[in-house]
């Protein structure tokens, strides 16, 4: 069986050396690459293929990471690809991943590609509970991760239920409190809305700058044995070494920074670590296998040169890529201020348009009134011309009847004479007929006074007419109304802006004063750290409430002691490196 399986490695070793290439696949954060190799390559002519690809500079931080039995190694970049225990199907899978992590990620990650790659590798381990997060920190980081990813929050665009589909928080996160998936999101959303004017690399950088003070961000664990035998944790991170007991990988039992130890090496199994006091005792302690002590020495390695480097004067290669990176920020801040002057145009034209719609509405209206009014007007003058005529017909017939009642009481007085009897019957009849006269010349007086009247108030009416169509004229040509603040040669009337008008020339001026912001950023720095701080607070008084305290982990309650005793990350770097 044995002697079988060394002829198929043999006969596949033989294969390889008879083929001129092969194939790779490296599976970043983003997306997978395939690429032919050549046999001779080295580490780093793959390595190299790769950065060139990615558009990356700063290599410095990453590697290609391969699985290899229960564990993982590193490519070396002085040796062939083929003649490393690399894995033996093809494509031949590898990783790239950020190797080593900067101190401070805001002064050190200068290409936007660097600080994704980043930001995508430490998301990925605080979900998958790698880095130990708490639950304030957890929703504020999701809060950023969310602006990363959508840009700035739109309340119209963003509504309830939109991060349903998300995994924003640890699980252990999520079954620590009585909290419904809606009560997350709103929590989240109500962080994501307060980072209105951030970009998208900013939240990603801001998402950084709140890891890196994680108490296991950036460590890589490994387990050892002290002289006595007893399980220990090696954490190796960038500023050091420090010594672990297995239940708690928050708190170290002892560090040791760069900047005191004067060696590292390692015999067998046995790992020697001098400090750079002679009087200090030196610290030795055994891995349990061979490849093992070489990654750890790999990066006890690599983490000690960018300890050292950074705190050495830049390369030219750094302080090209830095000023290329300031130049590309100052472009981008440009850019946004005339993005925003440009938006902030349009929702002024915008504003302007609706209003002009709104005033023509109302003139629309005014005009429609003034047109109702006019009709009224005309049909009350047609009225009352129709009566006054009715008047003067009526005032003339009752005309003709008092002179026909006049001739009727002459004709009695003549013929009174016939009789005394016909007498007294005509003066009675003349009587009659001088009270119906009398009557009827008050009638035909007070018609005659309801015809004057109405004629008056034809004319009234006329006059309102008359009134009504110069109104109406008057609203019709009124001049366009121009909103207050906006010159009137300033919209056309399409309410298009041109973009020349919106270009502007980017002088020294422009840096000097972008410049002076960037260093006041860096002023204001601490209140933003302290303003962070009281966000965590808020958040975690907000949600302290809910929580199940028996289903907090050990590393939850090591981490609330810690926190307590003023021992937290941040605490213990100063300490270990004043």
């Amino acid at each position: 069986m044995a002697s079988a399986l060394a002829a198929k490695m043999g006969f596949n070793s033989l294969l390889r050396k008879q083929a001129k290439n092969f194939n790779v696949r490296i599976c970043t954060m983003e997306s997978d690459m395939e690429f032919s190799c050549e046999v001779k390559w080295k580490g780093k002519d793959l390595f190299d293929l790769v950065c060139r690809t990615l558009g990356l500079r700063e290599t410095w931080f990453f590697g290609l990471q391969y699985n290899i039995k229960d564990t993982f190694a590193w490519l070396k970049m002085e040796k062939r690809v083929l003649d490393q225990e690399v894995p033996k199907e093809e494509p031949i899978t590898f990783y790239f991943l950020a190797k080593f992590y900067p101190e401070n990620a805001e002064e050190e990650l200068v290409q936007d590609i660097t600080q994704h790659l980043f930001f995508l590798q430490v998301k990925k381990k605080i979900l998958e509970e790698e880095i130990h997060c708490p639950p304030e920190a957890s929703v504020l980081l999701a809060s950023y991760a969310v602006h990363a990813k959508y840009g700035e929050y739109d309340p119209n665009v963003h509504k309830p239920g939109f991060l349903a589909e998300e995994e924003l928080l640890p699980k252990r996160v999520i079954n620590l409190y009585q909290m419904t998936a809606e009560m997350w999101e709103e929590r989240i959303t109500a962080c994501y809305a307060e980072h209105r004017g951030r970009t998208r690399d900013e939240a990603e950088m801001e998402y950084l700058k709140i890891a890196q003070d994680l108490d296991m961000y950036g460590v890589n664990y490994f387990l050892i044995r002290n002289k006595k035998g007893t399980d220990l944790l090696l954490g190796v991170d960038a500023l050091g070494l420090h010594i672990y007991e297995p239940d708690n990988r928050l708190t170290p039992k002892c560090s040791f920074p760069w900047n005191e130890i004067r060696n590292i090496s390692y015999s067998d199994k046995e790992f020697t670590i001098k400090p750079l006091d002679k009087k200090t005792n030196v610290f030795k302690f055994n891995s349990s296998r061979l490849r093992v002590n070489k990654l750890i020495l790999q990066l006890c390695i690599g983490n000690h040169d960018l300890f050292m480097r950074r705190r050495r004067v830049d390369s030219l290669e750094v302080q090209q890529m830095k000023a290329q990176a300031r130049e590309e920020r100052a472009r981008k801040q440009v850019e946004r201020q005339r993005l925003q002057r440009e938006k902030q145009l349009r929702e002024e034209a915008e504003r302007a348009r609706d209003e002009l719609e709104r005033r023509l509405i109302q003139l629309q209206d005014e005009a429609h009134m003034a047109n109702e009014a006019l009709l009224r007007s005309e049909q009350t003058a047609d009225l009352l011309a129709e009566k006054a005529q009715i008047a003067e017909e009526e005032a003339k017939l009752l005309a003709q009847k008092a002179a026909e009642a006049e001739t009727e009481m002459q004709r009695i007085k003549v013929t009174a004479i016939r009789g005394q009897e016909e007498r007294r019957l005509m003066e009675q009849k003349m009587l009659e007929a001088e009270m119906l006269a009398l009557k009827m010349a008050e009638e035909s007086e007070r018609r005659a006074k309801e015809a004057e009247q109405l004629k008056q108030d034809l004319q009234e009416a006329r006059e309102s007419e008359r009134r009504a169509k110069h109104k109406l004229l008057e609203i019709t040509s009124r001049d366009v109304y121009t909103p207050p603040g906006l010159p009137a040669d300033s919209m056309p009337p399409d309410l298009n802006y041109s973009r020349e008008n919106l270009s502007f020339d980017f002088k020294d001026t422009d840096m000097k004063r972008l410049s002076m912001e960037i260093e006041k950023e860096k002023v204001e720095y601490m209140e933003k750290s302290k303003h962070l701080q009281e966000q965590l607070n808020e958040l975690k008084t907000e949600i302290e409430s809910l929580k199940l305290k028996e289903r907090e982990t050990p590393l939850d309650i090591i981490h609330n002691q810690n926190t307590e005793q003023g021992t937290s990350k941040p605490q213990n770097f100063i300490k270990i490196c004043p």
